[in-house]
């Protein structure tokens, strides 16, 4: 299937396509480079996604208490602890 495919010819670093095979589980090259592409498309919509929850206000408030049968999880530094979660990453990255 060649649905939505464009040959093309480039030159390319054979250290950085042969690493690249390694982390992505490629067996030739235009799975590579085609597996390195996708991942990267993913990578502008998880960037989307995250900049579009960022934008939305949440009140997690009163959520220990908001839940039946006597209550549920408090939330309330849900959004706090996803922030520390990123930044430690971010750091360790």
């Amino acid at each position: 299937m060649l649905f939505g495919m464009t040959r093309i010819s480039v030159d390319v670093n054979d250290e950085w396509l042969q690493a690249a095979r390694e982390v992505l589980g490629t067996d030739t090259k235009v799975a590579t480079i085609n597996a390195a592409l996708h991942s990267f498309a993913l990578r502008k919509q998880a960037a989307d996604i995250m900049a579009a929850f960022d934008s939305a206000t949440m009140d997690f408030s009163g959520s220990a208490e908001a839940w039946r049968y006597g209550g549920g999880r408090d939330l309330s530094r849900l959004e706090d602890a996803a922030r520390e979660a990123v930044a430690r990453d971010a750091a360790a990255a």
